[in-house]
């Protein structure tokens, strides 16, 4: 078993928990792991099996947890996923970090179509692998001929569907393939397509028009292809919205929402601290909002009490989720929360969302 750390600084160089192991009992395995100090504030974990030499054919993971024992800060996840362990399968799976009052990013599936010529004819000897870099890191190296999709095979051209789950990217601004086999053959490459599986735009596209000669005895072949440009959703329709956009013009694309917020009534039950909240959507997700500026009471989050905000922010789309907290300032900052009530004042939609806790 080895690991990726991810840091706001740097990532870690692969840790495998060999010689690691703190406590081990039945189904649970404790390992004891020193860090560097310069990664920063964590954000994502990757982890998978490497060398599968003994003959294990699958892991099945069913929870993590992570603790620092300097601040004793906290973090768990129930993953329940079993890894596809075979021998061209995807071994890795990866996972968003989230602390108190920090935003997690998302885990995404990304689509990266293959435009090539002669690798299907070759796959069953053919090992490709990718690294996809973004703004938020890599997604280390992922195989690309285990489980391919949309197959579209002509007399000189050829593509491929490959599907990647990785925590999102940003960005994305290269791919570094890894080619190797194990008979000399051919490999031709015209280009790869990239984009988030749910969204229909933008597209990576990167250009790669390259024939790799793979030499079974010789050492896999490391090509790094930056982007070559990314394709919008309507070229002609952006060039007009970025010819008209004078001051003002962004509030065209915000939407309104109301949010109220139920304090319960029973004792010890309003807070002073400062709380904010994210929504997400199944377009997207908003900035992280202080909730400060109550309409109704300028002292807000108190026993029994109803308080309602506005804001505005990009199109969210349906919102399916809230993420509300508060930053435990001052005294007695604990806080009874009873729900939360948000209106889409574009589509006149209220989405209730009960805490009760």
């Amino acid at each position: 078993l080895v690991m990726v750390f991810y840091g706001s600084n740097s990532k870690s160089n692969p840790v495998s928990m060999e010689n690691k192991v703190e406590h081990q009992a039945k189904n649970q395995i404790t390992y004891d792991i020193h860090l560097p100090s310069d990664l920063g504030m964590l954000y994502k974990v990757r982890l998978g099996l490497q060398g599968l030499e003994n003959g294990i054919s699958q892991l099945s993971l069913r929870h993590f947890k992570m603790q620092n024992t300097s601040t004793l800060d906290t973090f768990s996840l129930t993953i329940n996923k079993t890894l596809p362990l075979s021998l061209n399968g995807d071994r890795w799976i990866e996972f968003p970090v989230e602390w108190p009052l920090k935003e997690a990013l998302s885990v995404v599936t990304y689509h990266l179509t293959v435009f090539s010529r002669n690798i299907l004819s070759e796959r069953n000897l053919l090992r490709m692998a990718a690294c996809i870099y973004g703004t938020h890191g890599d997604t280390g190296d992922r195989s690309l001929l285990w489980s391919l999709q949309n197959v579209q095979q002509g007399e000189d051209n050829e593509s491929f569907l490959v599907t990647v789950d990785a925590v999102e990217l940003g960005e994305l601004d290269k791919v570094v393939l890894l080619i190797s086999s194990k008979t000399d053959c051919k490999v031709d490459i015209k280009k790869l397509h990239l984009k988030e599986a749910v969204k229909e735009h933008p597209i990576y596209v990167f250009e790669v028009n390259e024939a790799f000669s793979v030499n079974a005895n010789k050492p896999e072949i490391e090509r790094e292809i930056p982007v070559s440009f990314i394709m919008r959703e309507d070229k002609q329709k952006n060039d007009i919205d970025n010819n008209l956009h004078k001051e003002g013009s962004q509030t065209r694309n915000l939407t309104e929402y109301t949010i109220k917020v139920y304090t319960g009534d029973q004792r010890g039950a309003g807070t002073d601290a400062n709380v904010h909240i994210i929504l997400f959507g199944n377009e997207d997700k908003s900035e992280v909002f202080q909730l400060s500026q109550s309409l109704e009471h300028q002292d807000p989050f108190e026993r029994g009490k109803v308080d309602t905000f506005k804001i505005k922010t990009k199109k969210l789309g349906s919102l399916h989720s809230i993420e509300i907290g508060h930053d435990g300032k001052g005294f007695a900052s604990g806080w009874f929360l009873e729900k939360v009530e948000i209106t889409d004042t574009s589509r006149n939609s209220v989405y209730c969302f009960n805490c009760n806790r």
